[in-house]
């Protein structure tokens, strides 16, 4: 079995605890169920860095894809305020999305998590590091959609970025998009 199988497997273990669990209250699954692995970092939000922020993640698809909900704190009344989704690099560096767009607007978890401000939480290490070894084989966009620090939306979405984004050439994010140029260095 891969790393990859055996990581999604355990992702998938723990969303199936969280579907049982849903089950068991006799409530119909919905779906925000499964946003059940815990992730922090800090993101570049209009030039500012801001966060930590607590990342509510689920698998969608074992490439992988993966949708996070992005709060500024893991209190139970925290309001969304980002959605981040997590693709494969296999998919966004091989035509569908465009080097200028990608250097605009997505970031390398590779980088991302080599600067070491990421934290995977609420799993045991080799868990954490398999969590963060298959992430670093995508690529992130953030839609910032209610700053922390206003009473409502405004409508305005920005495109928040990773901590450190680096731009890459077109050559350096195809050879990016096969799993040995992706590995981390």
């Amino acid at each position: 079995m891969t790393n990859v199988s055996r990581m999604l497997s355990a992702l998938g273990g723990l969303a199936a605890l969280a579907t049982v669990a849903v089950a068991q209250e006799t409530k119909p699954a919905t779906p925000a169920d499964g946003h059940t692995v815990h992730v922090t970092a800090p993101h570049v939000v209009a030039g500012k860095v801001m966060g930590p922020y607590h990342h509510y993640c689920k698998v969608l698809s074992q490439e992988p894809v993966i949708e996070c909900l992005v709060y500024s704190s893991s209190e139970p009344n925290a309001r969304l305020e980002q959605v981040e989704y997590i693709v494969a690099k296999s998919i966004t560096r091989k035509g569908a999305v465009s080097p200028e767009n990608w250097n605009r607007n997505w970031h390398d978890h590779q980088q991302e998590i080599a600067t070491g401000r990421v934290q995977v939480l609420d799993l045991p290490p080799d868990q954490a590091k398999g969590v963060a070894d298959l992430v670093a084989t995508t690529d992130g966009i953030i839609f910032h959609l209610w700053s922390h620090d206003a009473k409502v939306p405004s409508g305005r979405v920005i495109i928040a970025q990773s901590v450190g984004h680096k731009n890459l050439t077109p050559g350096q994010l195809k050879k990016g998009a096969t799993r040995e140029g992706a590995q981390p260095q």
